[in-house]
């Protein structure tokens, strides 16, 4: 009976527990329903406190709740949740009052659901990659004091309805791809405090009026924007303003006067812009101003000495406009400036003495003006002084010794001036000075023994100037020299052998100078010289075996010395070598089979004006990326054959030596002149490449001659036809003669049967007869001032694009042709060759180029802004218009230390784009030596948020 008992109450126990029992998660309250949304594997490892058994979320992790338990406080900002989309549970929380996802590396949209979270004052889905438009549905959530938007990839337009959030304290939507205008409605929010919308590259539009009455507002920025039109006057009732970042934009017109009314103002950005007019003296009552960034306008005028106003300014950088006048000596009175910033302006007169009041100066560049008379010595007061940079100008007189007690000096440039008298030894006595450049002047007299106490010294840059004298052995202390430029000056004696214990040096040039003796063996000890120019020097010897060390070595040049002997086997261990200039000197023995070997070499070798003799090695056919190849004036013989496997050349010269043999008559030989044979008698034209074409006409002599007999035979016969058809042909040929003329005559009275002459820069195939066939009308792809372009299809299928220049009038001064060609003829990277070769004759001249349909390249850049800059760059480095485009995005880039940016503006292909491929105007617009002179990191600033 007992035992039946506990049957009974077991059996009733175990439905208790049946009943009792839940699935995880089902006694969970509905807010924590609604966050496990967030992690579709919960339990995460990426947050292990949401524990699915809780029967409230109140512990989790970065979750408050209210007394009553529910949700009020979701922040997790830096949690990798890898969303692919925002979850729309989450709308449910209806009491959610603070929701931070930020870097939360999450996808998708924004859910328009999310604008039932009645309660939400803070929302910040910053830093994540959210796309498509911002909801407009955000609009209704009327509490919100705080919508952080901004680092995704959102497209659209700003919602006019945020209009309503009129408790919005901070609007921050930059650094994504929205478009269209910033809605004048905005001027409502009267409780908004930060108004971001900077870093949207294709936000356009004027900067509407109506913003001047957010009287609360403390930070407008709107940098790296599409913006236009003029600064609204309305921004002076800005009162509370303290950041107005409005840089990298298109607005123009001029400053506004009424900006000295925001007298709470600490930082004014307006950089990288098209502002035109004065600098209004009114900007003087901005007490409170600690950055003051103008550079890269069109300003004018004179620089107002109000300015000194403006006791707080830390940064005054009003460089690259076209500022005028003098620099006022009231600017002296800054006590608190630490950068001071004039230069790329037309500034003129005297450096004021009164600068050296600027106790607090840590960097002063006025290079880029026409400054005159003398370096004030009063600069040397400059105790902290670390950058000086006055190039570029017309200063005169000696250094002052006076510069050496600005002991944290690190940067100093005085070069292109009309500095004379010797380089003071205080000045090598500066322990913290890395870069001294003193190009382009008039310096005198020795480099001192002193120069090696200048133990900090990276570069070194003396070349232009008039020294003389031994180069002390003392400069061998250097230790940290990367860069050594001693050229053009009158430096004699022998090159010290100490120059090895530079074991860093990467430059070394010396060329133009009258050093003698022979080369010092102990400089094949400078492992990593990159570049080594000892040309036009009285140089003697032979080239030491041990210049096989320079594994780095791109730029070998040892011209017009008196250099002997013949070339060293250990040449071939310049496996980075990219040209070499043996020219002009005593060279002799043959051209080593080594030299093959370099397959680098790619620019030019030059062999020129030696004593070089035997035969070409065959191993000279390894030289496959060479484009330029000089032999001439030596003694070399034999065939050239192997010459006809260099596939890259472009330029070739093998005259006044004594090669024989037949010509090759690849499609590179067929474009060379006579003149790159000149001196070779027994050298022959071919029709094969390997028989003279005379001995092919002496083996078929007496072929010709039993075909006399049956050619008499006919002749007869033949005679009668032809007097038949005589007249028909005669007729025939003047009417082809006068369609003709109707078609290569141009516009202008071009006369296209005169003899042409056909220069290509690369192997080409197609013939002069292929271009002209191709100037037609319906061809036509634009006009210039210097000429009509056509399109051209060549009978390979390629396109080029020819120029056809207008004759140039006679009383016009330059030569368009010439000076073309002398610019772009040079550029031989395969990356950035556009001229391909040029057509003339007595009346025509013809610019031959690769065809790149514009439109399509820029659209292409314009739809992958997101990809990397080097991709971009591959891309861009088509056209000089891609380069303009690609360049508006990378120096914005750069004041956001993008670093790989900063290395595609310090490619020299983009700058050899730039200066020869028409866009010398952007070449030096400020935008472009800004941007570079603050990648070269003499600027200690960042201009904040956009």
């Amino acid at each position: 009976m007992a035992q039946q008992r506990l049957s009974v109450a077991l059996a009733a126990a175990f439905v208790v527990v049946l009943t009792t029992m839940v699935r995880p998660g089902e006694a969970l309250s509905p807010d924590g329903k609604a966050l496990l949304s967030l992690l579709p594997g919960a339990p995460s490892p990426v947050l292990p406190s949401w524990d699915p058994k809780s029967s409230t979320p109140c512990s989790w992790q970065g979750v408050t709740c209210s007394p009553q338990s529910r949700v009020v406080s979701l922040s997790l900002p830096n949690t990798f949740l890898n969303l692919s989309s925002l979850p729309p549970d989450l709308a449910s929380l209806s009491s959610l009052q603070l929701l931070n996802l930020s870097t939360c590396n999450i996808s998708g949209t924004i859910p328009p659901s999310y604008a039932s979270l009645s309660a939400l004052q803070v929302l910040d889905l910053s830093s994540n990659a959210l796309g498509g438009d911002i909801p407009a549905e955000l609009g209704a959530l009327s509490q919100l004091q705080f919508l952080l938007l901004n680092s995704n990839r959102l497209t659209g337009g700003i919602p006019r309805s945020l209009a309503n959030l009129s408790d919005l304290q901070v609007l921050c939507v930059q650094d994504n791809l929205l478009n269209g205008t910033i809605p004048s409605s905005l001027g409502a929010l009267a409780a908004l405090q930060q108004f971001r919308v900077g870093g949207n590259p294709d936000l356009s539009g004027p900067i509407p009026p109506s913003l001047g009455a957010l009287a609360n507002l403390t930070v407008f920025g709107a940098a790296a924007t599409a913006l236009s039109g003029p600064i609204p006057e309305e921004l002076g009732n800005l009162v509370n303003l303290q950041t107005l970042a409005l840089y990298d934009t298109s607005v123009s017109g001029p400053i506004p006067a009424a900006l000295g009314g925001c007298v709470e103002l600490r930082n004014l950005y307006l950089h990288m812009n098209k502002l035109t007019g004065p600098i209004p003296p009114e900007l003087g009552r901005l007490q409170k101003l600690t950055s003051l960034l103008l550079w890269g306008n069109a300003l004018s005028g004179t620089i107002p000495p109000e300015l000194s106003n403006c006791s707080a300014l830390v940064v005054l950088d009003l460089s690259g406009n076209r500022l005028s006048g003098e620099v006022p000596g009231e600017l002296g009175r800054l006590d608190a400036l630490e950068q001071l910033h004039l230069s790329d302006n037309q500034l003129t007169g005297r450096i004021p003495p009164e600068l050296s009041k600027l106790s607090s100066l840590t960097a002063l560049q006025l290079d880029k003006n026409g400054f005159t008379g003398g370096i004030p010595p009063q600069l040397g007061e400059l105790k902290a002084l670390q950058v000086l940079f006055l190039w570029g100008n017309a200063l005169s007189g000696p250094i002052p010794p006076s510069l050496g007690n600005c002991t944290e000096l690190y940067a100093l440039d005085l070069s292109k001036n009309r500095l004379t008298g010797t380089i003071p030894d205080e000045v090598f006595a500066l322990q913290k000075l890395s870069k001294l450049l003193l190009l382009g002047n008039a310096l005198s007299g020795p480099l001192p023994p002193s120069v090696a106490d200048c133990v900090s010294l990276v570069r070194l840059r003396l070349g232009e100037n008039r020294l003389a004298g031994e180069v002390p052995r003392e400069i061998g202390k250097l230790q940290n020299l990367v860069f050594l430029d001693l050229y053009s000056n009158g430096f004699t004696g022998a090159l010290p052998a100490e120059l090895a214990n530079i074991t860093v040096l990467e430059l070394l040039d010396v060329h133009n100078n009258s050093f003698s003796g022979a080369v010092p063996p102990q400089f094949g000890d400078l492992m990593n010289l990159e570049q080594l120019d000892l040309s036009m020097n009285n140089l003697t010897g032979d080239i030491p075996p041990s210049f096989g060390n320079f594994s780095y070595l791109n730029k070998l040049i040892l011209s017009a010395n008196n250099l002997s002997g013949p070339l060293p086997n250990s040449i071939r261990n310049l496996q980075k070598l990219t040209m070499l200039d043996l020219s002009n000197n005593s060279f002799s023995g043959p051209i080593p089979p080594e030299i093959g070997d370099l397959s680098s070499l790619s620019i030019s070798l030059d062999l020129s004006s030696n004593s070089f003799s035997g035969e070409l090695p065959d191993e000279m056919s390894g030289l496959t990326q060479l484009q330029s190849l000089n032999l001439a004036n030596n003694n070399l013989y034999g065939s050239i054959a192997v010459l006809s496997r260099l596939t890259s050349l472009t330029s070739l010269n093998v005259s006044y030596n004594n090669f024989s043999g037949a010509i090759p008559v690849t499609a590179f030989f067929k474009t060379l002149s006579s003149n790159s044979y000149t001196g070779n008698a027994n050298l022959c034209q071919s029709y094969d490449g390997h028989t003279c074409t005379s001995d092919m006409v002496r083996r078929s002599a007496l072929k010709t001659v039993k075909t006399v007999i049956l050619v008499c035979a006919v002749l007869g016969a033949v005679t009668l036809l032809l007097v038949v058809v005589w007249m028909l042909i005669n007729r025939t040929r003047r009417l082809a003669g006068d369609k003709s003329t109707m078609s290569l005559s141009g516009a202008g009275g071009d006369d296209f049967s005169n003899p042409w002459t056909f220069t290509p820069f690369q192997k080409l195939n197609f013939s002069i007869d292929h271009i002209l066939a191709c100037l037609k009308d319906e061809n036509v792809i634009g006009k210039g001032c210097s000429g009509v372009v056509y399109r051209a299809e060549m009978p390979n299928g390629e396109i080029i694009a020819v120029k056809k220049l207008w004759k140039a009038g006679k009383d016009e001064p330059i030569d368009a042709f010439a000076a073309e060609i002398q610019i772009l003829g040079h550029i031989r990277h395969r990356n950035i060759v556009k001229l391909l070769g040029y057509c003339s004759n007595r009346s025509t001249k013809l610019l031959l180029y690769n065809y790149i349909p514009n439109g399509n390249l820029l659209q292409l850049l314009k739809e992958n802004r997101n990809l990397d800059w080097d991709t971009r760059y591959k891309i861009a480095v088509g056209t000089a218009q891609g380069l303009a485009y690609l360049h508006h995005d990378c120096v914005p880039a750069i004041l956001h230390r993008d670093v790989k940016c900063n290395n595609i503006l310090l490619d020299s292909k983009y700058e050899a784009y730039l200066a020869d491929f028409g866009l010398a105007k952007l070449m030096n617009s400020p935008n472009y030596h800004h941007a570079m002179s603050r990648i070269a990191g003499s600027y200690g600033y960042i201009a904040p948020g956009k």
